[in-house]
């Protein structure tokens, strides 16, 4: 191993391997060391903190930390629909964060509403071809086995 002197950086590095946190700019270091603790611990263990039923309609969206002018807050992403169940359990979810950290950490909690992409995209109802324009043309058909497979035939082609 040899040591070097980085120019850019300010501490003396070593030449050969190094650990991930020698190797991350000094300004990521410092947003990491200040903001991505409470924020991240709590996403490893929202199922913990929220329970069962809440972990599936609503998931933790940013924290923001106390400053002298504001509280601490965290936003919550919450199913349209849901935000009812989700308000009734807010101070389950303070007391559940803040026994967690063990300290007081979250002081206010805000409720941001989503549309769930499974509502929104949900099937539409089928429409076979045989119901538009080629169901003249298939009813004039006199051999019945014909008839039933051109109409199962269409089914399955519409469905690609």
């Amino acid at each position: 191993m040899e040591f070097k002197y980085n120019t850019k950086q300010r501490i003396k590095t070593i030449q050969g391997l190094r650990s991930f946190k020698n190797t991350l700019p000094t300004k990521v270091k410092k947003i990491i060391s200040k903001k991505g603790h409470i924020f991240s611990e709590t996403l490893d263990n929202w199922r913990n903190i929220a329970g069962d039923d809440l972990f599936k309609i609503c998931y933790p969206k940013s924290f923001k930390y106390a400053n002298r002018f504001g509280v601490s807050c965290l936003n919550i992403m919450v199913k349209r629909g849901c935000e009812v169940d989700v308000e009734y359990s807010k101070h389950i979810i303070l007391d559940n964060m803040n026994a967690f950290f063990g300290q007081k950490t979250v002081e206010k909690i805000k409720f941001l509403t989503f549309e769930d992409m499974q509502e929104k995209f949900h099937k539409k109802k089928e429409r076979h071809v045989t119901k538009s324009k080629y169901l003249k043309k298939i009813s004039s058909i006199k051999n019945e086995k014909i008839k039933n497979s051109l109409i199962e035939f269409t089914k399955v082609y519409k469905k690609k």
